[in-house]
């Protein structure tokens, strides 16, 4: 059975909040960023969580190593104090995310290209056209 994982973490990133999720599933990661602004409260977070979740984002899946957490509740909370201690996106994280802002580049690039190019073509008819006008007899 394959399980999928979730987390989120919130930190500040001069000058706003900002949440990263990460999501593993089959040994991949994906992260997706989010910009809250002011600093959320929890209560603000889940709603956040559980009304925008679906339209997240999440960038293309990058192979990890999932480790076995242990289950003694001692350590999960020795843990979770270490990750607030230490703030900031796991590498990983920042990996998938720089994929996804290369992809968004990429897409914008071909758009923008394809636009020029109508252009070019609709101002290229015009003028052929009115090349047209001017040669005809009277």
């Amino acid at each position: 059975m394959d399980t999928a994982r979730g987390k989120l973490t919130v930190f500040f990133e001069d000058p706003f909040w900002v949440g990263v999720f990460e999501r593993i599933s089959a040994g991949k990661l994906s992260a997706c960023k989010v910009t809250f602004g002011a600093e959320p409260k929890d209560s603000e977070v889940l709603a956040f969580i559980l009304k925008h979740y679906d339209g997240l984002k999440f960038s293309p899946a990058v192979e990890t190593v999932v480790k076995q957490t242990a289950e003694n509740p001692k350590r999960r909370q020795r843990d979770a104090r270490r990750q607030l201690d230490a703030f900031g996106v796991g590498t990983k994280s920042q990996q998938a995310l720089q994929m996804q802002r290369e992809e968004l580049k990429t897409e914008r690039k071909q758009i923008g290209k394809a636009q020029r190019d109508a252009e070019k073509q609709r101002r290229f008819t015009l003028k052929q056209q009115k090349r047209k006008e001017k040669h005809r007899g009277h």
